[in-house]
């Protein structure tokens, strides 16, 4: 658990604001990576304190900027920059933690603002809301073309949460969630009756599925009532 920088008390899980003396802390980037403030190449504005964000360089394997206000340590990624981070700061990791990702997500401390759109500190239009990977618990903000804002400590959380395997569960989700399609759209197949005038090539009169014998009763039946009334 990280502690306070100004009263050195432990700050709550997902937060950036001490509950004993009230100082925000920059959490999310202090010994993760040694950075610099550099002058920013563009005007780019906090979505939520709507004030000019710094530019910053954490050095990682060279020159990596991304955005972060001052105020409320709210962060900004360029397209792709937010998994290069978390690829750089995590690794090793080939199980999953179901208890600790449980842990980390009841913890999960309330939002500071209210659910709403905000804007993106490039062009300026709303971006949409997007849950990172399966049951993080961080809902992170999205412009398609310009790339995503995370609101001060969503970033530490997010960190925890793949250092205990979360996003290993999140690819074992979405391989488990295509399976699934793929067997329901291969039923669907085989249980839809041919409605031509003659069988199809893999099927005999009364449906059986040629390459496998097994037979299915709904084009059975309706092979006979067309032969009947012939």
């Amino acid at each position: 658990m990280a502690n306070c920088e100004n009263c050195s008390a432990p700050l709550p899980p997902n937060s950036i604001i001490c509950r004993y003396c009230g100082s925000r802390n920059d959490t999310d980037l202090k010994g993760i990576h040694r950075y610099t403030i550099t002058a920013p190449d563009t005007d780019r504005r906090c979505p939520r304190c709507n004030i000019s964000l710094q530019t910053i360089d954490l050095k990682i394997e060279g020159t990596f900027l991304i955005e972060r206000c001052d105020q409320c340590l709210g962060l900004f990624f360029d397209v792709g920059e937010l998994e290069a981070l978390i690829k750089a700061s995590v690794s090793h990791v080939y199980q999953v933690d179901r208890h600790q990702i449980t842990e980390l997500n009841n913890n999960l401390r309330n939002s500071d603002y209210p659910p709403s759109y905000i804007k993106c500190p490039v062009c300026s239009t709303l971006m949409s809301r997007v849950n990172f990977g399966a049951r993080s618990g961080v809902i992170i903000d999205r412009c398609p073309d310009h790339g995503v804002w995370l609101d001060g400590g969503e970033l530490r959380h997010l960190l925890e949460w793949v250092k205990a395997g979360g996003e290993i569960l999140s690819k074992q989700r979405e391989e488990e969630k295509k399976k699934d399609e793929a067997r329901l759209n291969a039923q669907k197949v085989r249980r839809t009756p041919y409605m031509g005038s003659s069988p199809p090539a893999d099927f005999d009169l009364f449906g059986h599925d040629i390459k496998t014998q097994a037979p299915d009763i709904f084009t059975v039946l309706y092979r006979v009532a067309r032969w009947l009334v012939r």
